[in-house]
């Protein structure tokens, strides 16, 4: 059976074919956008619900459940990217997109057929109308997607493993829906702090949800009360954490404009490891995924020969993150948009390019903690474009102005030139127009407002851009 017959057959036995609700992708695509209105509401009841009424297809799939406050999707791409060169078959799930919706549905590193999002649209489509009905409300959009995920994996493709990234912390993230191979928690920050808690130790909590009796967790959180968040969970779900700095080890060994070298050190074995994608943050990101391997390799027989390991790790790309999508003039995108990626940012700029003046376009959401942010990036910046990204939930570009005027003093060089344009399309041509040979550009903020210029720099014109 082919996968136009597969689908067609998932649409017959749910009843949904004889009158399906979605003739076209750009239907389903907006349906299930729509749900954006029923906001985040984290809990499981939902999901729950859907995925009883399609028989749990989740339990016939392995996953590597992926957790964290920045770095989920460079880490996910790691793992991918190294499994897929050896020889395994994989799907992998994330969010945001940066160019289309089916960007967030991948098998073997391509997207989601439209027809195929189409049709699994069409069979969900009666189930959350269902749903809705009951006393549980209406499933969000996430819900729907990570529906449609899980189906597309356990009734269209069979891949050998599922990269299952969260959307939003952990404990009651739809995604924790799933029961993984191996749990996956890169480091723990303040950012969602509205729904998560506005402590280290209370998001560290919503993070750690996703550890399950037995399952081998591996993680590069670094601070004590996190940790010990993470070690007091671990114990009570009776299984082993790989922790960094305990169990393993990393260390860059050399940095350039064409990426990095780190060595590993872990508890089966040591080695040298080259990366294409630049930034310090990116060497953890990528020793994590290494222990991942590494415990999957041990005890799951999941077995990637040295040579596939380093080619995978050294091909691996991900869009957005200290990308140099330019040269003339030289303009660098990067998804920073928390106190940490701040920080990472403001730390990788000088060590991997060089410059004169650095001209930076930022574009922020409104829910967000802008003056850690700016402590990290002002002292780094000649000249500020402050703009809006294309988003329903955005900040005024004026407010951000008034936010960088309160801690100028204090973080600025004296000499920082201020400039405010609401329209981005207009932001970018300043920052062109301002970005001489020896200087270099940077947009920065949320991925919303990345996604538009890296469509524009790059000329993708089916750019959809969206959580």
């Amino acid at each position: 059976m082919n996968l136009d017959q597969k689908v067609k057959s998932m649409g017959d036995h749910s009843g949904a074919a004889a009158a399906a609700p979605f003739q076209t992708y750009e239907e389903a695509v907006d349906w299930i956008n729509g749900l954006v209105a029923f906001g985040i509401r984290p809990g499981m009841e939902r999901i729950q619900q859907l995925m009883e009424r399609l028989g749990h297809p989740e339990r016939r799939l392995k996953f590597i459940h992926v957790a964290g406050t920045n770095g989920k999707g460079s880490t996910c791409a790691f793992l991918t990217k190294t499994l897929l060169q050896g020889g395994f078959s994989v799907g992998t799930y994330t969010s945001p997109y940066i160019t289309k919706f089916t960007n967030r549905f991948q098998y073997n590193g391509e997207d989601i057929p439209e027809e195929t999002l189409l049709a699994l649209a069409n069979r969900l489509q009666p189930l959350v109308e269902e749903i809705a009905q009951s006393g549980l409300g209406s499933p969000t959009m996430f819900e729907v997607s990570t529906a449609l995920a899980i189906l597309y994996y356990a009734e269209v493709c069979y891949p050998d493993v599922v990269v299952w990234e969260t959307g939003l912390g952990g404990r009651l993230d739809v995604t924790n829906i799933v029961h993984p191979v191996i749990s996956v928690i890169t480091n723990i920050g303040m950012d969602h702090t509205d729904v998560l808690g506005d402590t280290i130790e209370e998001i560290a909590r919503e993070k750690a949800g996703i550890i399950k009796p037995g399952v081998p967790v591996v993680s590069t959180v670094t601070q004590p009360e996190a940790i010990a968040i993470l070690k007091e969970t671990v114990e009570r779900n009776r299984t082993t954490l790989y922790l960094a700095g305990e169990q393993f080890t990393y260390e860059r060994l050399r940095s350039d404009e064409e990426g990095q070298t780190f060595h590993f050190q872990g508890p089966f074995r040591s080695m040298d490891i080259d990366i294409s994608m630049q930034g310090e943050h990116q060497c953890s990101n990528a020793a994590l995924s290494m222990m991942t391997l590494e415990v999957l390799r041990q005890y799951m027989a999941f077995i990637v020969e040295d040579d596939d390991l380093r080619q995978g790790f050294k091909q691996t790309f991900w869009a957005g993150r200290l990308e140099l999508v330019q040269r003339s003039p030289r303009i660098v995108l990067d998804g920073a948009h928390n106190p940490e990626g701040a920080e990472a940012l403001a730390k990788s700029l000088p060590q991997i390019y060089k410059y004169r003046k650095l001209n930076l376009m930022m574009g922020m959401l409104a829910n967000k903690h802008h003056d850690s942010y700016l402590q990290h990036i002002l002292p780094i910046v000649d000249t500020l474009i402050l703009t809006e990204p294309d988003f329903r939930k955005k900040l005024d570009a004026k407010a951000l102005g008034d936010i960088v005027e309160q801690v100028r003093e204090q973080y600025a060089k004296r000499t920082l030139q201020i400039i405010i344009e609401p329209n981005w399309k207009n932001a970018l041509e300043e920052l062109k127009s301002r970005t001489e040979a020896e200087d270099l550009g940077v947009v920065s903020g949320t991925l919303y407002l990345i996604a538009d210029v890296r469509s524009s720099l790059l000329g993708l014109s089916d750019s959809e851009k969206g959580w």
